[in-house]
């Protein structure tokens, strides 16, 4: 049985806890902490979940074996050297940190201390992902030559009224970091890395906010096939996320936790069953057992002695994805990724 300490009661400990409820026969929960004693004593309460004295004395407990780490990325590098000093797995929600190079930091950080330090991408574990990833192994879709993401989300402005929200102190950005993110990280583990990009990013009269809530940008992978991102968080009322792949053989669109596949002999196929995503008003309205299976495979990766399916140092891709599409529109030019590569 692996022990866990929940370190913050945000928006999405909720998600978390549901589905540590349903991983009850291989995990515990032993402490839960957050700087809010009120929201703490609510949450816990609400989830009949043991009060951590201090985060202190989480990682002084002996029977916690991992902390999952739920918040602001401007919180991580102090509690990740804690919890590697405290010899503690830590499992963070995405993102990593603010950008690659403080996520990189972390990276360090885990490896000197001897834990194994994972990060949250529960869109790989959706049925309809893990089919296309099967697909894409098999080699029945052909060689890829073009690749399109579509993140039509809305946020209404009083998301980004919470203090440090959309910041790049806290946050490290906006729609990109936020939530892109979970869309451009699947869409690498199917395509490979971007070699290269050329972005164009800002901020809509839709919202007040320091970060972005727009961003356009073509993409060059490393393989040679070419590609566009839009995503938002100003598309009222929002809708599902969706990458578009064209193959030599077929053409696929996933969506909603669906995959359809269009061959080019006029076969289709379809997998997985529709889900909310979380793309409207409610950033929550979407189903827990994504980040089920996420823990699942830290937990049993933790009590079996091997490395999680996604690493921090793997999560790290996306990040350099972002800080290349973030400087590229900064600077009004083609970006390529390998000016980051040692971030």
């Amino acid at each position: 049985m692996i022990g866990i300490g929940l370190v913050g009661v945000g928006m999405v400990a909720g998600i978390h806890a549901r589905a540590l409820e349903e991983l009850r026969d291989i995990a515990q929960v032993r402490g839960v902490f957050d700087r809010d004693p009120l929201r703490l004593e609510a949450f816990c309460n609400q989830w009949n979940l043991p009060i951590a004295a201090s985060f202190e004395a989480m990682l002084a407990q002996p029977d916690i074996d991992m902390l999952i780490v739920l918040t602001p990325p401007n919180a991580r590098k102090s509690i990740v050297t804690a919890a590697a000093a405290a010899g503690k797995h830590v499992l963070m929600e995405k993102p990593v940190e603010r950008d690659s190079a403080a996520g990189a930091e972390l990276v360090a950080i885990a490896a000197r201390g001897g834990i194994t330090l994972g990060v949250v991408f529960q869109h790989r574990f959706r049925a309809a992902s893990e089919k296309l990833r099967e697909l894409i192994a098999g080699g029945t879709l052909g060689d890829l030559g073009i690749a399109q993401v579509n993140v039509p989300w809305w946020r209404a402005q009083s998301y980004y009224d919470e203090p440090g929200r959309g910041t790049y102190a806290r946050d490290g950005g906006g729609v990109l970091i936020n939530q892109a993110i979970h869309t451009l990280d699947l869409l690498q583990s199917y395509t490979g890395p971007v070699a290269e990009v050329s972005a164009l990013m800002g901020t809509s009269k839709l919202h007040n906010m320091e970060a972005e809530d727009f961003v356009g940008a073509g993409l060059r992978f490393e393989n040679g096939a070419l590609g566009s991102i839009m995503a938002t968080t100003a598309a009222f009322p929002g809708g599902a996320e969706s990458i578009e792949l064209g193959f030599t053989h077929a053409a696929v669109h996933l969506a909603s936790g669906v995959l359809t596949v269009r061959y080019h002999d006029e076969r289709v196929e379809s997998f997985g069953e529709e889900a909310n995503t979380g793309g409207g008003a409610d950033p929550m309205a979407f189903p827990f057992d994504w980040h089920m299976e996420a823990q699942r495979d830290f937990i049993t990766a933790i009590a079996d002695g091997r490395a999680p399916r996604v690493t921090v140092a793997e999560g790290l891709l996306v990040h350099r994805l972002i800080d290349a599409l973030v400087l590229s529109s900064r600077e009004g030019r083609r970006v390529s990724l390998s000016e980051l590569a040692d971030a």
